[in-house]
């Protein structure tokens, strides 16, 4: 009978991604407020960071087909500017119960990285203009930062200006 693979210990399937894949990343940890209106911004806060390099990890529908957006927390994601992206007609936001199930992570911890099944991902083109962005690393107060690039390469993901002010 084969063995179960050990979890590594104190990591998130993102930071697990990350390492196996040999990319350059920074975990950031905070306290998350439970009462927290927003769980992008009061990381953006709680890092001292501009809610313009801290992104969100959206999950939506389009056409059928679950789909990762990834956008500045400082702004809101143009629904139909991810459909165009993706070539599709039709995008909503998808039932939380079945982005979870899917990616595997729990509302306002869904990272890009690691998910449980990998989604069709749109990066906000503004990522391009940062050194580095910060996402969720899996769970609620704990972020990575790395390239927009390094993320787009690891998650397959298109660049579309998806985000809105």
């Amino acid at each position: 009978m084969a063995k179960k693979p050990k979890k590594q210990q104190g990591g998130t399937p993102a930071t697990v991604a990350l390492t196996a894949a040999g990319t350059a990343f920074t975990v950031h940890a905070y306290e998350h407020d439970p009462s927290s209106p927003s769980y992008g911004e009061e990381a953006a806060e709680a890092l001292g960071v501009s809610p313009d390099r801290v992104f969100k990890t959206l999950v939506a529908d389009v056409d059928g087909e679950l789909t990762v957006a990834v956008v500045p927390v400082a702004g809101s994601l143009d629904l139909k500017a991810l459909a165009s992206a993706v070539g599709g007609k039709r995008a909503t936001m998808a039932d939380p119960v079945a982005a979870e199930r899917t990616t595997g992570y729990v509302r306002g911890g869904i990272s890009p990285l690691g998910q449980r099944k990998r989604l069709r991902t749109v990066l906000d083109a503004s990522a391009r203009t940062h050194p580095t962005i910060c996402v969720s690393a899996g769970r609620r107060g704990l972020e990575v930062e790395l390239t927009a690039t390094d993320l787009a390469s690891l998650t397959n993901a298109v660049f579309a200006p998806i985000g809105r002010d």
